[in-house]
């Protein structure tokens, strides 16, 4: 699949021919990353830590809190790798310090190594020093250490020529287990397909900036279909990953869905389809995503009104069960809460929503039987989500923080604070 790439510079989205000469200046990156996050992680460089001439550290630590983001450029040691993984990364890039001592002591699956090669040697700091060790060889020490690798054809970059096909089969095969993305002058969509069909991935920059490689083709290019219409099959999701309701997408669709952020699709009776234009039910598209075999696709979307469907539910199997249904309700009782409902009394009574807080958590923590434990936590969830309600906050948010919280290496103790 694709990689999309964000490269910094004095806090602005650059491109470099061969990593010298500046050939784009694009500007503010959060717009950028916003479009580029719908189709999955987001490589983000700061190239001014990788010379050493500064760093544009909370500018990425901001698009690490909105997007997965694989952060490199300037990670040369164990507390620097530390912090970008507990500052949310999905993903750190070590380049000259990737070595098994360091990678050792850091979690595998969130490790990429970046090797960068002019004619097959490896080069180091910003392109200008030969090592003399073949790609290869590198790529083989450090397989047990890391999930992926970064391989960059510098002699490729940035000029729009296409990249080193001839040489990417022996660098996967020396990979073993660990993936590697491939960039340096990917240009096209057959590129990206050729490179997912051999277990690669791409990652792209110059050719999206110009325009060359739209992001949609970029996106679509390993997508297949047995349908003679060549529709994908599209599972629709809320952000919590429950289903909505299953659609059909085509090239025009998706690409009209990735530009504006919204959910399109293709209806076999109606042709382009914007949910939401007629009903005022629309979605905000957060992400789009692919299935194992490349013939279905996923959007991950934030629903607005009641509900997906036309007959009026939450979904197209019907209404929405659990805690899912419980939000619905609390946020339409937010809007028009009856006279006379708990709902009402606690969203206008903080005191009282407090004191039920207080209570209920007791409560579940006295709890010792299984059944009076079950019931005791679905009153405190209850109260929970009354309190996310009146914030105007919802369940994903909190789903949200507590995927961010899993990424972090860094624990607190966790003691219990004094009682006042």
């Amino acid at each position: 699949m694709i990689v999309p790439s964000i490269d910094l510079q004095g806090g602005q989205t650059v491109q470099l021919i061969g990593g010298e000469t500046l050939a784009i200046e694009a500007g503010d990156p959060r717009p950028i990353a916003a479009r580029f996050g719908r189709v999955g992680e987001i490589a983000v460089i700061d190239l001014d830590a990788a010379l050493g001439r500064g760093s544009n550290a909370p500018l990425i630590a901001d698009l690490c809190s909105r997007h997965d983001c694989r952060v490199g450029g300037g990670i040369r040691d164990e507390s620097t790798a530390r912090r970008w993984l507990d500052a949310g990364a999905a993903r750190i890039i070590l380049g000259t310090a990737a070595t098994p001592e360091l990678l050792g002591r850091l979690p595998r699956e969130r490790l990429v190594a970046a090797l960068d090669a002019r004619d097959g040697e490896v080069v180091t700091h910003g392109w200008t020093t030969r090592t003399g060790a073949r790609i290869e060889d590198r790529i083989r020490e450090l397989s047990p250490f890391v999930a992926a690798f970064l391989i960059t054809f510098v002699e490729k970059e940035g000029r729009l020529g296409g990249t080193a096909m001839d040489r990417v089969q022996p660098l996967i095969d020396a990979a073993g287990s660990s993936r590697i993305t491939f960039a340096g002058g990917v240009t096209t969509a057959g590129e990206v397909a050729e490179l997912d069909r051999l277990g690669a991935d791409a990652q792209v920059g110059m050719a999206l900036y110009t325009g060359r490689l739209a992001l949609v083709d970029a996106f679509a290019a390993p997508l297949i279909s047995d349908r003679a219409d060549g529709l994908w099959a599209t599972v629709v999701v809320d952000e919590r990953g429950a289903a909505l309701g299953l659609c059909w997408s085509n090239r025009e669709s998706l690409a009209r869905a990735l530009d504006t952020g919204r959910g399109v699709y293709w209806s076999r009776r109606r042709g382009l389809w914007e949910k939401g234009l007629e009903s005022g039910h629309t979605q905000e598209l957060l992400r789009v995503d692919t299935d194992c075999d490349r013939d279905a696709l996923r959007f991950t979307v934030r629903q607005h009104g009641p509900g997906f469907c036309h007959l009026g539910c939450t979904t197209c199997w019907g209404p929405a069960r659990g805690l899912d249904a419980l939000v619905h309700t609390l946020a339409a009782r937010v809007k028009a809460a009856p006279d006379g409902s708990y709902s009402r009394r606690l969203l206008e009574d903080p005191a009282l929503l407090r004191a039920k807080l207080l209570e209920e958590a007791g409560e579940l923590a006295d709890a010792t039987d299984p059944d009076h434990v079950v019931a005791e936590a679905a009153d405190a969830l209850y109260f929970s989500l009354v309190a996310l309600t009146r914030a105007g906050r919802t369940l994903a948010d909190v789903e949200a923080l507590l995927d961010r919280r899993a990424r972090k290496l860094t624990r607190r103790p966790g003691d219990a604070k004094p009682t006042p």
